[in-house]
């Protein structure tokens, strides 16, 4: 009894204990003093850090400008933002103000760098009308919160390893510290409120959260305070943080789920249309959904649809959590010379429809001639590998007379398949029975690549053939 007591001891110590190893958030933790250097070392500028910096501005911008994804996120692995982003945070972890100063004044001066440079790139750029990547950055919802949160974390954690792996870029890249930065200058460029505050806003919520998730993670590494306040002057700190918080999150909180309103109306509207407008002879060209006046426009086209199936139509959208939307149909049918904006818009409507048919039955021809292509080429390597190389040198043997004996193989390069054809003959081969055996070996094999190697048989090798007969 003792010793199964026992077992089940060191049975859970041993679970314990992998469990403890799986989640030691110390592992490989730099220590402390070199901690409190690094992040000193983070607040000082150096000239070299603020070239690079205002590079990668003119990079991300360029992106930006151009909408090239890959370009914004070259422009984000380069940027040198992150780290006095955690600087702050930890700060406020060890109550270091002098620490936090200098933290805020060099990220200052890298926002102020970065304002400057992206402002005087998009004012001599002569592209002017802003791309999808700009106007991506200028509506942030909670999961951008959620982002920058996670994303501060992990960083805070690789950060303060003796092995700093690829964390930092990869946060750098999921949190996009340095495109908002860029479109609040092209805001500034070109007078657009929209893109000055709302690009600045996810940078401020980027920056809050990287911040407030690297110091949870220093208090949760147990890095020692560097000064000791009151207990007052902390209640006011902590007031003071969570009011800029919840300050920073509402605006947000807010878009997030106007944002999820909009994505649960669409999903929801194209059910409707989906399963309530199918009809043998008419068809829905273009539709569209005015959520402020809560207004489901639909442009028919072909047999008309009596109004009594219209009104049921309408009765319907209350089962697609649609209630307090009201349908307006347009039909080909009723159209007048009053109407000749309608009827422009359904033309190019059932142009674009047409269209898009004919696209998707390319789609489809394509992806039948590229299984055919397969299936060609699949064959083609079967009919080679089956080939017998045996009994195509016998035969060639036998048909070219000046062949005293041969050789062949299969083989392959980076290119393609080819056939190896070692031929040893009596007497050297011409140029036009050169060309007559490679096309009768292409012929014969299906490739259409031949290397021919002709060896002359020697005096000796012909006196031993001679005695061995």
């Amino acid at each position: 009894m003792q010793k199964n007591k026992k077992d089940t001891e060191e049975s859970k110590s041993g679970i314990r204990k992998y469990f403890y190893d799986v989640f030691n958030i110390r592992d490989d933790m730099m220590s402390y003093e070199e901690i409190d250097e690094m992040m000193e070392e983070n607040t000082v500028i150096h000239g070299a850090n603020m070239w690079i910096l205002m590079l990668a501005v003119l990079i991300a911008s360029i992106g930006l400008n151009v909408n090239s994804t890959a370009v914004i996120i070259g422009a984000m692995l380069i940027s040198p933002l992150m780290s006095g982003i955690m600087t702050m945070g930890f700060s406020l972890a060890v109550r270091d103000l002098t620490l936090l100063k200098k933290s805020l004044t060099r990220f200052g001066t890298q926002v102020a760098i970065s304002l400057i440079a992206a402002t005087l790139y998009f004012l001599i750029t002569p592209l002017n009308d802003p791309t999808s990547e700009m106007i991506a950055r200028t509506s942030p919802t909670l999961w951008d919160v959620m982002i920058a949160l996670f994303g501060g974390i992990a960083g805070m954690i690789g950060n303060t390893r003796q092995k700093k792996g690829n964390v930092i870029p990869g946060v750098a890249i999921a949190t996009a510290l340095m495109p908002p930065l860029c479109t609040a200058g092209y805001g500034i460029a070109s007078l657009q409120p929209r893109f000055i505050f709302g690009a600045f806003y996810l940078f401020l919520i980027n920056t809050l959260f990287i911040t407030l998730s690297s110091a949870f993670i220093a208090a949760v590494l147990g890095v020692p305070r560097h000064k000791y306040i009151r207990q007052a002057q902390q209640k006011r700190i902590n007031r003071a943080v969570i009011a800029i918080t919840i300050i920073t999150v509402i605006p947000s909180v807010y878009i997030g789920m106007i944002t999820v309103r909009d994505s649960v109306i669409a999903h929801n509207v194209s059910s409707y249309l989906s399963n309530e407008f199918v009809f043998p002879d008419t068809q829905v060209v273009q539709s569209s959904t005015d959520k402020q006046n809560k207004v489901i426009s639909v442009s028919l086209v072909g047999v008309p649809v009596a109004d009594e199936a219209l009104a049921v139509l309408e009765k319907e959208m209350s089962r697609y959590n649609l209630d307090g939307y009201t349908l307006h149909v347009t039909q080909n049918s009723i159209l007048t010379q009053d109407d000749v904006e309608d009827a422009d818009k359904i033309t190019i409507a059932i142009q674009e429809n047409t269209i898009s048919e004919l696209q998707k039955q390319l789609e489809e021809q394509q992806e039948k001639m590229d299984e055919m292509e397969k299936n060609v080429q699949a064959y083609e390597s079967e009919q080679q590998s089956a080939i017998d190389c045996q009994k195509l040198t016998k035969k060639a043997c036998t048909i070219f007379e000046n062949l005293s004996s041969c050789s062949c193989g299969i083989m392959s390069d980076t290119e393609e398949d080819y056939i190896m054809f070692v031929a040893e003959t009596t007497e050297p081969l011409t140029e036009e029975e050169k060309q007559a055996l490679t096309n009768w070996l292409k012929s014969e094999t299906g490739i259409q690549r031949v290397e021919l190697i002709e060896q002359e048989k020697s005096e000796e090798a012909e006196e031993i053939e001679d005695e061995h007969i």
